[in-house]
């Protein structure tokens, strides 16, 4: 078979699939985007509760979940929900670096079987250092069977300027 991409240097100019390049200027308050919906599953589980040693009986003991527990079922872990929540929108923007999580919150349970989707949202976006900015950006979490919010966090994160941080102040306070 004949190799179509042969000069290793020729490949690396071409450009990353799925990269995303956006920078601060190009993110506008409000914008919105749902994510695709995934199904967990009790391997998924089983494999997350053993990686981060998590045996509780709601997420680790059938019998127990059936017979003793409030939902009479095994629950999704809280750190799982956020975790594949979140994932939904993983993206490869190289201009974007996290800075935390507020507000973190676990609304319903999630239970092995669910389907889960979210919705993010750009809540606020600040000129913060020299070279990058700080954005505030909602993550809900659904149940796409009921459309019940499962889970809630606010995201913070940095993004590298296209211009000055004094242009993007002066922007700021001229749309003020």
């Amino acid at each position: 078979m004949k190799n179509p991409n042969p000069d290793p240097k020729a490949r690396y100019e071409v450009p990353v699939w799925n990269q995303d390049v956006k920078l601060y200027e190009d993110y506008q308050v409000g914008e919105i985007d749902r994510s695709l919906r995934r199904t967990v599953s009790e391997g998924e589980v089983m494999l997350f509760n053993s990686l981060v040693l998590d045996m509780h009986p709601y997420v680790g003991d059938d019998i127990w979940a059936r017979e003793e527990g409030l939902f009479k079922r095994r629950l999704v872990p809280g750190a799982m929900v956020f975790s594949y929540g979140l994932g939904l929108f993983a993206h490869n923007n190289v201009n974007t670096f996290s800075y935390g999580y507020d507000k973190l919150r676990f609304i319903k349970p999630t239970f092995i079987g669910d389907t889960i989707y979210g919705m993010r949202t750009l809540l606020e976006k600040t000129p913060k250092y020299e070279t990058m900015g700080l954005f505030r950006v909602s993550y809900e979490i659904f149940r796409a069977d009921n459309e019940e919010l499962v889970l809630y966090t606010e995201h913070l994160q940095t993004v590298l300027y296209r211009t000055s941080q004094a242009e993007n102040i002066a922007a700021e306070e001229k749309g003020k």
